[in-house]
């Protein structure tokens, strides 16, 4: 692609980001979601592979859809009262229809179809872009509807996000797709804490960007696609592949790594708002997602494969890790300490 084309559609996508989470008029937000889905769509495409092209359109047509969900309800809400405040939305009809909107926004079960096929279709960074940028303006709308939703809704669905995430992940050999579930898995842990600590679910998904940044940049350094391939990458950069199995179990929540901080405030959390049941659910629901994690690990690190494969290993390359992977990649593992600070930022 144009490098001038790719600038101005990076500039777009920050553009339509910046919009939507400044915004405080539906319309307006609406209109950044819009520049979003937009600029991203060449970015998906832009190899011309077939699988690329479906991925753009699935994308294209999902998000079409939320975004037309999302103008109803703040039409809805409007001619019911009057106020196209992003904050005042009020009428209960229009806030089904907008948590509906945003699950197919976010990729949250029951609207989940499109998200591993079009991470699949699209190249590394692209995916990179659809796991980490384009879930913000979404969030953000949650955040800041977050005191109109209906809990027991959120609830539901970030349980079987959980559950959905985890269970479709075990079978997968396709990093691309396994990282797809790891993120519907994750929405669930988001959603779930919303109604109750909106700031909470901020913090989760910023660890969780930061997290799966490091995953991405690293796969996209040692080029690598699938499991098969990932079996054979340790000869290619031995250091960096001993990180990325660290932030491997950072992500599937382990401690004393830094993804068990957002786990252990939001059980707390649930504990507190009388919830015990759903936080041991949601828990153990995580474990299926540890086992595809422990799988990548396993794959990327501890031992040789067992048996013969088709790769050959790769050369071992002396090119320097760039300076971003190395801080998110250090970010991703060391920041439980910094626990006590949570409840003073909170």
């Amino acid at each position: 692609m144009n490098p001038q084309a790719k600038l101005m559609f990076a500039l777009s996508l920050l553009l339509g980001t910046t919009i939507t989470i400044t915004s405080n008029h539906w319309i307006m937000a609406w209109a950044g979601l819009e520049i979003n889905t937009l600029s991203i769509l060449p970015l998906i495409a832009k190899s011309h592979h077939p699988r690329a092209i479906e991925a753009a359109t699935k994308y294209f047509m999902t998000q079409a859809t939320a975004s037309a969900l999302v103008l109803f309800s703040s039409m809805t809400n409007a001619w019911h009262t009057g106020q196209w405040d992003i904050t005042q939305m009020t009428h209960t009809t229009s806030c089904l229809i907008l948590t509906s909107a945003i699950a197919m926004k976010l990729g949250m079960v029951p609207f989940h179809f499109w998200c591993p096929e079009v991470l699949q279709g699209s190249p590394i960074i692209t995916g990179l872009i659809l796991s980490t940028i384009m879930k913000l303006p979404p969030i953000a709308l949650l955040y800041m509807t977050s005191h109109s939703l209906n809990p027991t809704l959120l609830t539901l669905m970030a349980i079987m996000s959980a559950a959905l995430g985890g269970w479709m992940g075990l079978n997968q050999t396709q990093i691309r797709k396994i990282l797809a579930f790891s993120s519907i898995s994750h929405l669930g842990w988001m959603a779930i804490i919303i109604p109750f600590s909106p700031k909470l679910t901020m913090l989760n998904f910023y660890l969780y960007v930061l997290m799966t940044s490091a995953i991405f940049l690293t796969m996209n350094t040692v080029k690598v696609l699938k499991l098969s391939t990932l079996m054979t990458s340790w000869t290619k950069a031995p250091a960096l592949n001993t990180m990325l199995l660290l932030t491997l179990l950072s992500l599937a929540g382990l401690p004393p790594l830094t993804g068990f901080l957002p786990k252990w405030l939001i059980i707390q959390e649930l504990t507190k708002q009388n919830m015990a049941p759903t936080a041991i659910i949601i828990s153990l629901l995580s474990l299926l997602g540890l086992f595809f994690y422990l799988r990548l690990a396993y794959c990327a690190t501890i031992t040789l494969p067992p048996h013969t494969t088709n790769h050959m290993k790769q050369w071992h390359t002396y090119k320097p890790t760039s300076t971003l992977i190395a801080i998110s990649i250090v970010m991703s593992i060391m920041l439980l300490p910094i626990s006590p600070m949570i409840p003073t930022i909170l």
